[in-house]
């Protein structure tokens, strides 16, 4: 493997940690020491639970809870228990020294903290992998939050995808697991993930993006960041007081209109998903803030997805069909999101999908949790030969989010019924705009392509049909049974000409006098009558067989 000799402790950590969660088979593909690798190793550890294999990704550092929160979104890759143990890793470590957030934050603002910031507390409020937060207060007296990249984490992050990353290639290159789940692709979308996470500006613009597309919703808000004090390592935001749902007590729940507010957030994540193509791929309860007026904030914007208007209106159509328990057009949407791979089963998708959705049909709405479903139909289409599509198993994990959130503030909530009224309206939405002056005005355009580019495209049909040598190739669905078939054709209608020339011969050769006679008639002529006779019966009962034949 052509990697720097300085990686070689990091890569025998992760051959460690695949080797002890029963991936030998990686570790041989990247030719690494498996007596090496289980030196110092008790026996007992090779066998371990879900919680101890999320624990040992959170030890690996940073960029392997990163990847922990990547694996919780693929049921195709693992078993449940440690989808849900990786769903809670918790990204907390040791806060760093003051004086070093001191350091980055006057480097990064270009002025010293006190002429900055009225006042800057040296406790910080959290603590994280990539960063830290720090409450402080602005010279014009609003009170803000200040989020501080770790010292060195971008160099140490870039060093283990360097590592990564050949140890990736080779798995992709050498194994059936790499080819099978197109680890490449898998990974090439993480590195980009982290990379945009790392800087800060990024997610400022998030911050204002998604406000923005919350306009319609009084009960939602966004922390916005401060201008002029946001930098790629230091991201200032306005300070939202609150408490996060998951500690919800159940006597602070009777306080607020939970049902209100979860209908609202359902509703608007959809709007960001199906309209606006743009919304927060984790919105776990600690990500979700109740403010003293009864609203409910959204912070923490760094992992943000993309969706395409393609992808959107076939994710569109996967909540209908969800909703009204439709398993055919579940099957077709959930295949046009995925790539085919060569044992792609069909027959087996429809029957697997119509085991998953319809017996939820029949459940009550709130007894349904939809990104339980979306999250079992990726594993579903892995297990009939379907590569899921990102856009799925990002969507299934932020619809298990959702669902936790709603189900503390509002347990009684019908989500199904929401996101099928909802989803109705933004179907019709999605029509109107089709017929929209920007839809129509892109449509003129490419009419006024076609009609300038169609005279030179008719003139170059035209010449290949008057081509002496053109020619015309038919791909039949069996080309072998086509020809035979023809070939049974020509033979019948050989025959039948034959046939029919016996016949008139035999009576013009009854005119011609001659000594040979049989029965009183010519004796050639009554010959040639018999032959044509018997070959004519032979004919029609071959064919009345073949019709009976072919049709039963």
């Amino acid at each position: 493997m052509d990697l720097p000799i300085n990686h070689l402790k990091r890569r025998l950590e992760i051959g460690r940690f695949l080797l002890k969660y029963g991936r030998a088979d990686l570790v041989q593909v990247l030719a690494l020491d498996e007596a090496a690798l289980q030196d110092g190793a008790e026996a007992e550890e090779l066998h371990v639970d879900p919680a101890s294999f999320a624990s040992d990704l959170e030890h690996m550092g940073p960029t392997f809870i990163k990847v922990g929160q990547l694996l919780s979104t693929r049921p195709d890759l693992l078993a449940q228990p440690y989808l849900d143990s990786l769903a809670r890793l918790q990204d907390q470590v040791q806060p760093f020294d003051f004086a070093d957030v001191e350091r980055i934050v006057e480097d990064e603002l270009g002025v010293r903290i006190s002429k900055a910031f009225a006042s800057f507390e040296a406790t910080p409020v959290g603590s994280a992998s990539l960063a830290q937060v720090h409450g402080a207060e602005l010279r014009d007296g609003r009170s803000v939050v200040v989020k501080v990249q770790r010292p060195d984490i971008r160099e140490q992050i870039l060093e283990d995808l360097e590592v990564l990353e050949g140890m990736v290639a080779l798995v992709g290159k050498h194994s059936d697991f790499g080819r099978r789940f197109a680890v490449d692709d898998m990974f090439d979308d993480f590195r980009r993930s982290m990379v945009r996470e790392l800087d800060f500006r990024r997610e400022a613009r998030n911050l204002k993006t998604i406000a923005s597309h919350l306009d319609d919703y009084p009960l939602l808000t966004v922390p916005q960041p401060i201008d002029g004090y946001c930098t790629s390592l230091v991201l200032t935001m306005e300070r939202i007081v609150g408490h996060n749902v998951a500690s919800l007590t159940p006597l602070a729940r009777t306080e607020l209109d939970g049902e209100a507010l979860a209908e609202s957030l359902i509703k608007a994540y959809l709007d960001l998903i199906l309209v606006h193509g743009v919304f927060n791929a984790d919105p776990h309860p600690g990500n979700l803030l109740i403010t003293p007026d009864g609203r409910l904030a959204l912070i923490d914007m760094g992992m943000v997805a993309y969706l395409a208007p393609q992808v959107q209106d076939h994710v569109l159509r996967l909540l209908v069909a969800l909703s009204e328990g439709n398993s055919d057009e579940v099957a077709r949407v959930v295949a046009m999101l995925g790539e085919r791979l060569e044992d792609f089963d069909e027959v087996a998708l429809r029957r697997a999908t119509a085991e998953l959705v319809l017996p939820n049909r029949d459940l009550e709405m709130g007894q349904v949790n939809l990104g339980r479903v979306v999250m079992e139909m990726v594993r579903i289409a892995a297990r009939c030969g379907l590569r899921p599509s990102p856009e799925l198993t990002m969507l299934g994990k932020t619809l298990l989010n959702l669902d936790e959130a709603t189900r503390i503030l509002a347990p009684h909530l019908q989500v199904r019924r929401v996101v099928q009224s909802h989803a109705a309206g933004l179907m019709r939405r999605h029509l109107l705009q089709s017929f929209s002056p920007g839809t129509l005005f892109t449509t003129a355009l490419e009419m006024n392509e076609l009609v300038q580019h169609l005279p030179g495209r008719l003139n170059t049909i035209l010449d290949h049909v008057a081509d002496p040598d053109f020619e015309v190739r038919i791909r039949a669905f069996d080309e072998e049974r086509l020809m035979s078939n023809l070939q049974k054709i020509a033979n019948r209608i050989t025959l039948g000409l034959v046939v029919a020339a016996l016949i008139v011969g035999a009576a013009l050769l009854a005119r011609v006098p001659t000594s040979f006679e049989i029965v009183g008639y010519p004796g050639l002529a009554l010959v040639l009558f018999l032959m044509a006779a018997g070959v004519g019966f032979v004919l029609v009962g071959n064919i009345i067989m073949t019709d009976r034949r072919d049709k039963a």
